[in-house]
This record gives structure tokens, sequence and C-alpha cells, in this order.
């Protein structure tokens, strides 16, 4: 601790560190043109960091310095179930490790107050026009997953320093931005800005608030529950210049479409953002959350926003304690923090974005940033002809789900207050969802329950068939849910193009319903148009929703209302009781730490949910050869986690539905692939399992064919993606990947890193790398290399029937030889660079990563202190 620069916070009782004076000492007016992120890094360091290293850290933050690493110190770590849960196995895996090599297990545990909430796991089985839908849903997820809350109830008084929210609650984010984020931490008498990492790529979405809260693969969370610090080098940091006024009738929604696709094109991957203008005024807090949640699909690593008086309307709005809110804005005015105090900010660039410009979006069909103006439908393809049917049979494009789902857009008052007005007036004028359409209503928080009622809304959205079915992430990760068996059917026997409509985050290839070949995001409000529509080729814009009780055509703009409708409506029905009716008793946490709790977990050796990991055995405690490396897959560019490890529904033909089988799982009960990431012999068969995935290895009719395939060499015989991992399993054959440009992009999702090692891979070689899947990759052990100098695997005329050698020595960014061996004698060499960028990077791979490192530093440590 730097003592120096701690002082009392005026009149407050407690104390602060000040960050500006330390700043200023070093460089005298630098304090006032740092960006926010700046200035919350540079606490972080006065508080934290050793002091004979405090001002050489420092000196890179003031003089934009990105050659070196300097230590950043999270407050907070936040999980759902799915990646949290992997990661308590893997430290309960850690525990056994430890004792059976003498250490005390008991003193494994998370250092960072760690928070997990339970989100991921339920699926839509029952539509929200079912009676008693959430009540159903809810046993069903209680029955499947008995293994999986088995294990987290343990881990409530078997590990220190974890708060656990359990099931049917709420979705991580909302409940992060809603309550769990003070924005100013008070902690052991001192006050200091809340930072955390969260085992989700849409942890930024409290960015919003201006909080640093970036997303991390599972094992990097993992190591900074530990106590280590993370290591970072200080980010580009760019500007976005907030202007204009939304038009009539825009949502967020509609905003963070258009700004999703302008700030991909300005390439802002893994920049740190910072939103400030005029602009920003005319967003909520709830407006600001919605963009800050859609951090991961433009690119970026945080969402910044200002504290101003927006931030504290909010916290009152949503039930914070006054003497919170007034340390955060008391804290906020002394440090240089609040917006006023911002102006004189400079950054690398700034980019402008006219709110004024945006008009009514969808994105799809594939992509985030696949923006869509739904005046352009029938200009994009999108629209078309809408077959009528007499004999009630589905048209073409029909959208079998339309979901009002996930912490993106249930978290901002003004959609769902707007999705429940469309109701109303489709109601009022007799318009009905399509029978195909399976509609649900997933909140991320309790209290939107509570808000809608008291407008009276949420009757009108049940009527429509958009009852609500669950407290829980759903359809947004891929948890959909089972389809009618005859809507299945009738997909199957006309080989219909069934699409998604949601008001999600993510709407990849194949992942929110198998039967869905492609979704599309949109607002909350228009998920209800979309349903009554029944099929994507509608121009939603142009084209009668219905008619009324008088034959008169309907059209959208009949039904969508009006921002001052919307606007007092919020103000008359939601309201800070509403938030802490909900969330008061939710953390009442009072945890027994008794003596008699066993520090060991007590494995279920029949369970195909939770199992003791295996990274301490075999293979995975060996050395890598980096040599003989034989291709388990080319691929192309914009590879996602979803073709690396996919989380939607087990389907029967599959390689893990196979296994279930096997274990005695009914087909019923096979639940979604990120559901049994607690035992990797499930977890494994996900490997590449996407059906959606194109291995360029796999080739018929001269085409890349689609589908979970791959072919073994040297025999070139083709296989499903799994069977070849047996067999180079059972040939103990170390494998490599070859891969495009950004690969790993998408959802935070450790296995699938794990998957690849456990398979066998070493190296994958990419033309880029996403910045989570990476860090997930060098956490497992296996190396990540980049080509250079414009060179490929098109360039290199790599086709899969070659083998690999890595050579060189490895260090952050060394130039490594890639050498590659053709099948016919020939080799030829490539240049590839080391992208393990830190030395702490480099000390986790050689360890074997991260959870083998830490086990080797913790039996030091015990045999030092014995």
């Amino acid at each position: 601790m730097n003592m120096d620069y701690r002082k009392p916070l005026p009149g407050a009782g407690i104390d602060y560190y000040d960050t500006r004076a330390a700043v200023e000492a070093i460089k005298p007016g630098a304090y006032a043109k740092l960006p926010y992120t700046s200035k919350v890094l540079a606490e972080n360091l006065v508080r934290k960091c050793e002091p004979e290293k405090l001002t050489a850290s420092l000196e890179q933050i003031i003089e934009r310095k990105r050659d070196l690493d300097f230590p950043w110190f999270p407050a907070r770590v936040v999980c759902h179930d799915i990646l949290g849960q992997t990661a308590l196995v893997d430290l309960a895996g850690l525990r056994d490790a430890i004792a059976a090599q003498g250490g005390d297990p008991a003193k494994v545990n998370p250092v960072v107050p760690t928070q997990l909430v339970v989100d991921h796991s339920l699926a839509v089985e029952h539509a929200g026009y079912e009676e008693d839908a959430f009540a159903k849903n809810r046993a069903i997820e209680d029955r499947r997953n008995e293994d999986r809350f088995h294990f987290i109830n343990w881990t409530k008084t078997a590990f220190r320093n974890i708060d656990v929210i359990p099931q049917g609650n709420g979705i991580l984010h909302q409940i992060n931005l809603e309550r769990m984020s003070p924005v100013i931490q008070n902690r052991d008498g001192v006050a200091f800005p809340d930072t955390l990492v969260g085992t989700d790529s849409h942890t930024p979405m409290v960015d919003a608030l201006g909080v640093i809260a970036i997303g991390v693969g599972g094992l990097e969370a993992e190591s900074v529950m530990l106590g280590r610090a993370s290591y970072m080098r200080l980010p580009d940091i760019v500007g976005v210049e907030v202007i204009g006024k939304p038009a009539p009738g825009i949502t967020a929604t509609d905003i963070v479409l258009a700004l999703t696709e302008f700030l991909r094109k300005e390439k802002v991957v893994s920049t740190y953002l910072e939103f400030f203008g005029e602009g920003t005024q005319h967003l909520t807090l709830g407006d600001r959350a919605t963009i800050s949640n859609m951090t991961p699909e433009y690119g970026a690593t945080a969402a910044m926003f200002y504290i101003d008086q927006h931030t504290l309307d909010y916290l009152r709005l949503t039930g914070r304690e006054e003497q919170q809110v007034e340390l955060v804005e008391q804290y906020a005015k002394l440090t240089g923090l609040w917006a006023d105090d911002m102006v004189d900010a400079e950054y690398e660039r700034v980019l402008q974005f006219d709110l004024s410009t945006v008009g009514r979006n969808i994105a799809g069909p594939s992509n985030p940033h696949s923006r869509v103006s739904t005046a352009d439908l029938k200009v994009k393809g999108i629209s078309g002809v809408v077959e009528d049917s007499d004999n009630g049979e589905m048209p073409d494009g029909a959208t079998i789900i339309a979901a009002i789902t996930s912490c993106t857009n249930t978290s901002n008052p003004r959609n769902m207050i707007a999705a429940g007005l469309i109701a109303r007036n489709a109601n009022a004028k007799g318009l009905t969802r399509k029978p195909w359409v399976k509609t649900s209503l997933a909140p991320g928080s309790k209290a939107v329950q509570l808000y809608l009622e008291e407008a009276q809304l949420l009757p009108e959205l049940e009527q429509l068939g958009f009852g609500i079915v669950a407290f829980a992430c759903t359809s947004c990760n891929g948890m959909s849910g089972a389809l009618r068996p005859e809507i299945v059917d009738e997909i199957k026997r006309r080989d219909l193009y069934a699409t998604a409509v949601l008001s999600g985050n993510r709407n990849f290839d194949g992942r929110i319903h198998p039967y869905a070949k492609q979704a599309f995001l949109a607002s909350p409000p228009l998920v209800v148009a979309y349903a009554i529509a029944g099929t994507i080729r509608f121009d939603i814009e142009k084209d009668a929703l219905g008619t009324d009780a008088d034959g008169n055509p309907v059209y959208l703009a009949d039904i969508w209302p009006s921002d001052e409708e919307i606007d007092a409506v919020i103000k008359a029905s939601v309201k800070p009781e509403q938030f802490r009716k909900v969330y008061n008793p939710m953390f009442d946490l009072s945890v027994d730490y008794g003596e008699d709790n066993d520090p060991l977990y007590q494995w279920r050796p029949q369970s195909t949910y939770i199992r003791r990991p295996p990274y301490w055995e075999g293979a995975l405690a060996g050395e890598r050869s980096l040599s003989g490396l034989r291709p388990l897959a080319v691929l192309g560019d914009n590879i996602t986690t979803d073709h690396l490890s996919p989380s939607n529904a087990i389907m029967a033909d599959s390689a893990a539905g196979e296994y279930l089988a096997k274990m005695g799982l009914p087909e019923e009960d096979f639940n979604s692939y990120a559901t049994h990431r607690g035992d990797h012999l499930t977890a494994q068969r996900a490997t590449f399992a996407n059906p959606r995935l194109r291995n360029e290895m796999v080739i018929e009719n001269g085409e890349v064919k689609e589908g979970s395939l791959a072919r073994v060499e040297p025999e070139g015989k083709v296989m499903r993606m799994w069977e070849a991992i047996e067999t180079y399993m059972d040939r103990k054959q170390p494998l490599i990947i070859i891969a495009g440009a950004d690969y790993g992009q998408g959802s935070s999702r450790d296995w699938a890193a794990k998957g690849v090692r456990l398979a066998g891979v070493e190296v994958i070689v990419a033309e880029g790398f996403e910045r989570i899947h990476r860090t997930n990759l060098i956490g497992m052990g296996v190396l990540p290399l980049e080509f250079t100098g414009g060179e490929t695997r098109k360039s290199l005329a790599i086709d899969g029937t070659e083998s690999f050698d890595v050579s060189g020595d490895i260090a952050p960014g060394a130039m490594l030889t890639l050498t590659v061996n053709r099948a016919n004698g020939e080799s030829v060499q490539a240049t590839v660079k080391c992208r393990l960028d830190t030395a702490e990077e480099v000390s986790i791979y050689d360890a074997g990563g991260v959870l083998q490192r830490f086990a080797k530093d913790f039996l030091a440590a015990e045999k030092a202190s014995a």
C-alpha cells in the first residue's frame, strides 16, 4: 500500500487514495488529460501496486506506453453458473491435487470476492402461452440439473468468499447492474472504484455505470479469484463522441445495432471505448447498458460511460441506499471521474456517432453486426412474398421462435414497457400470434415482472403468448427448448427455411435452436410484431399485420406506442421499492463455514454433469512436443466459440447424445452442452460439434462439406469429428489447428480451449485471435501462433495432408518457425508470431496452464513455510 497517498474522504468517515496527487507528482497537469479508464487504472496502481514499482507503472499510463505489463487487481469476480461452475469444479479438482501432494486443500479459496448467479441452465420447454410455464420450466431445470446444483450448494460452505444467487432469480449481468455493483466500493475503510472481471463476454454491461468490467475466460477468472494480479498493458482507449438525439420511435436496440455495425467498421477490436458528448444526455442508463452489453459484438474490451446525473438517478431508481448514492457522487467529483471533469481527456482517436441518423433496425441473419434497416427488408432480400396457406401450413421463412430475452434488452425499462404497450395495442386491434411461433418472455430480473404488473401490461403480453417462462438467459444462450413435434415434422418434411427472432445479443448460425436455420436480433416490441407476422419474409414496416374488427388492415405504425406514452408509463410504474422488494431478500446472505464442512468434494462417479477434472493427469501433465503435429481442422475466418464448443441443446444423434444415452439419460433430459461442462467426458464430445462447421479438410464434389466432420491422416479417411479425435487420442498423436482471421469470436467459453487441449491440440496457427479465447488457450497450455508477412493457410497451400513442426525460443512476441512437411516429402517454412504477449503468459504456458502453475506455486509456498 502506498500510504503517502491515503487521505480522508471529506465528511465521509472513510479514506481514499489521491491518484491525482500521485500522477501530478510525476507529471504536473497530466491527470486532467487522462481518459476515464486511465484514471481508474491509475487508482488501482496507487492503492495496490508495490511502492517501489509505482512510479514506473504510473509512467506507463501517463505517457501512454504499451510495451510493458502492469498489474491490475479487480475488486470482484462475477460468474454465471456455466463458466462459474466449471471454474469451481476446477478449484475442487485443484484441492484434490493439492491434498494428494500433502498440501492443505482447505486453504485453496477465492481470495477476491466472487459472486455466482445461476442463470444459464433453464430451457424454455414450456412456452409463454402455456399455463404455469415458469413453474413447469423451473421444475424441469431442477430435475435435470440436480447434480450441478448439488455441487453448487456444496461450494457455498466449502469455499470462502463466494456468494451464490440460486436459480430462478435473474441474469447475472442484469443483477450486477441493478444491485451487485456499488459503482464506488467501501471496503476496509477505503473508498475506491468498483472493478471486476466476469466469466462472460457481456460482463462490460456495467461499464454503463462507469465501472471497468471486462469479460475473461473461466481460466483467467480462476487466476484472479486465487489472488493473482491480472497483468495487462495500457489498452488503446478510443473516444466515441455521441451527438444528436434519437428520432421518435427509436429504441435502444435500434441504436446499439447501428452502433455495432459502425464500430465494427471502425475496427475497435480489443480497445476500451469511452462514450461522451451531448448525445449521451439523451441516453438513459438503461440505454447505455444496452450499448455496453453489446461490447463483444463490436469487438471492444470495454465500453465506458462517465459517471453523471443519469448514473445517480439510476442508482436511486433501482433502490440503492441514499448513503451509497451520495458516496458515488462525492467520490466521482473529488477524483475527476464526474462527467464535467472529463472535458480535457485526450484519446488516441475520437469517433463520432450521430443518434439522429438511427432508424428502426434488426440484425441478421447470422451476425450481430449485420444490421438491416426495417425500411430495406425487401431490398436486402429478407422480406418477400408471404404465401397464404388455406391449410394452416407454415410459410417459407417461418418464425418458429419469438423470444423477449437477454439482459441486453430486458434490463431496459423503456424496451420492456414498449413491448407491453405494443402488445396492448395489438390485442385491442384483434391481432394474434401465428400458431407455429413459440413465444416466450424471460426477463433478467424479477423487478421487470413487478413494473409490468404495475403498468397492467403483463396480461397484455400474456394474451399474445409472451407469458413469463423464466428469469434466466434462455433463448439467447441456445436454451430455446423443444418445439412441438408437428412443427419439427413439418420443417423436416418440407425442408423449410425456419428462423428465430429474439431480443438477445447473439444470433450465430445454429446457436438459438437446431431447427432455426438463422436468427435475427430485434427490439422487444419488434419481437412481438414478428410473432404476429409469423415469418421473416414479412415486410414489417409495409405489410399489414392483420385486420381489425371492421376489416381494416393494421400496420406496425398503427400499434407502435409514442415515446411520450412510454415515458409516462415508466414514470408511473417503475419504482425503487420494486427493486428493493426483489433484491433485499436475495442478498441477505449468511453462510456457515463450519469445521465439519468437507474441503474435498465427494464426486458422484455416474454423474454426467460434475466429474473430477483431468488436468493433472496423463498427456496433459506431460511435455508438449511441438513436432509431428497433424491438423485436426483447417478453418476459415470468423470461427466462433460456438463452432469450437456449442452451448445449445444436445441432439440424440450427436456424439454427446450417444454418450448420454449409454449413461442412461433419457433423451428429454439430455439438456444443453453448456450444462454438462462440469463433466469433461460429456463436454469434450462437444468439441467442434457445431453442425454448421466448415472444416476445409472435408471436401465433397469440390466444395467444403458442412458438419461436425474431420479427415484422419495419413489415411485420408473422413469421419465424424469426435471419432477422429478418439482415433488421434488412441495414437497419442499431437495435433494442430490452422485457421483464418478472428479465431475464437463470441462467448468467453473456456471449453472452447479445454476441448481442443483434451483432444491433443498443442498449437493453433491463425491469422488473428479474439482476445478472451487467446487467453483461454494459454490457460490450457495451448500455444497460439499468428501468421506474419501476409502468409495464410491459402498462400502456403495447406490442405490437411501435411504434418507440422514449430521451432524457436518461446518468448513474448517472438518470431518462431512453422515447418510444413508435405505428404510428397517436401517442406516449406513460414515465420509465425508467438502470441504469448506477456511474461506472465509465458509463465502460465510453461507450467502447462493456469491450474498447473497455481498447484506448483501453492505447494512450493507450503513447503517453504513448513
